[in-house]
């Protein structure tokens, strides 16, 4: 509740202040707020201080320290692996606008309804099904050694190359399956409703339900992308000196498994943030979604 404020705003219209009871409110929010966030930092560092505890007492702790935990190991790994990240960077660059376009235009054929692309859609529900039901790493190997087999005319013989058209197989399977999603989940009286205005079928679905379908999705999306970073590391097996592999040459070297902690590091780094991207734009969609939110 609010009272008008003494004197009143200039022009004789009354100004609005908080009322005693409301000030009261938000104090005792404020103070609930401090208070929550205190125990939640209180029983986090407690959490970590019992593990960190049980770790450091643990009777091979010493053994691991010295094979995980080295510092020279990690610093001088880390220039290598750390060029070598750069690597599995530009295959997931050029590998992500493919996959969106390859997942888009999947979703898209398995969607026609006219008979005459029935040939159509079967080989993208083949393809669907096919490439999610193989095992990523398997998909590497059989494009990274099979397709050089072959000997055919203008295939790539560079590892990270068919190192990336595997990724790109195999998640443009998954991204397309999230699309289909999203467009089935539009409401079928949108495309009606752009129909009686005029507009063809495909320019519904461009203009309207694409549209709709592309924002409700980007969430999961940001999710398969997040697992694709992870994901290059396994051109590794092909050869390519990317970030897994420079650390693999590293501990064989030294017989030390700290190289491979600076990989780990390095994909964290770029993965939590991502993580963190997309729970932010989930949280402002279901706000979006709720009675009362922004648009």
């Amino acid at each position: 509740m609010k009272a008008p404020a003494e004197g009143g705003a200039p022009g004789g219209a009354a100004a609005w202040v908080k009322s005693e009871r409301q000030r009261e409110r938000e104090r005792r929010r404020r103070r609930a707020g401090v208070r929550s966030a205190s125990l939640a930092t209180a029983s986090s560092l407690l959490f970590v201080a019992v593990v960190a505890g049980i770790v450091v007492s643990s009777p091979g702790w010493s053994r691991v320290q010295e094979t995980f935990f080295d510092w020279s190991e990690f610093t001088g790994a880390l220039p290598d692996v750390l060029r070598g990240f750069w690597l599995n960077v530009q295959v997931f660059l050029i590998a992500e606008p493919l996959i969106l376009l390859l997942g888009l235009l999947v979703a898209l054929a398995r969607g026609l309804r006219n008979p005459l692309f029935f040939p159509l859609r079967a080989l993208a529900t083949a393809y669907t099904d096919v490439f999610r039901g193989i095992p990523t790493i398997l998909l590497v190997y059989l494009v990274g050694f099979g397709l050089p087999a072959l000997q055919l005319q203008g295939v790539p013989d560079s590892p990270a190359v068919l190192g990336g058209l595997a990724l790109v197989l195999s998640y443009g399977a998954y991204v397309a399956e999230v699309f289909r999603a999203g467009i089935d989940s539009i409401h079928p009286s949108q495309q009606a409703a752009a129909r009686s205005l005029g507009l063809s079928r495909p320019q519904a679905l461009r203009f309207v339900v694409l549209p709709q379908a592309v924002r409700r999705v980007v969430p999961p999306l940001l999710n398969d992308f997040a697992s694709l970073q992870k994901d290059t590391a396994l051109i590794a097996v092909l050869g390519p000196l990317e970030a897994l592999r420079q650390a693999q040459i590293h501990s064989a070297e030294t017989f030390n498994y700290t190289p491979y902690l600076a990989a780990a590091m390095l994909f964290v780094a770029l993965t939590v943030p991502m993580a963190r991207f997309t729970d932010h734009l989930a949280a402002r969609a279901e706000r979006r979604r709720a009675p009362g939110g922004g648009s």
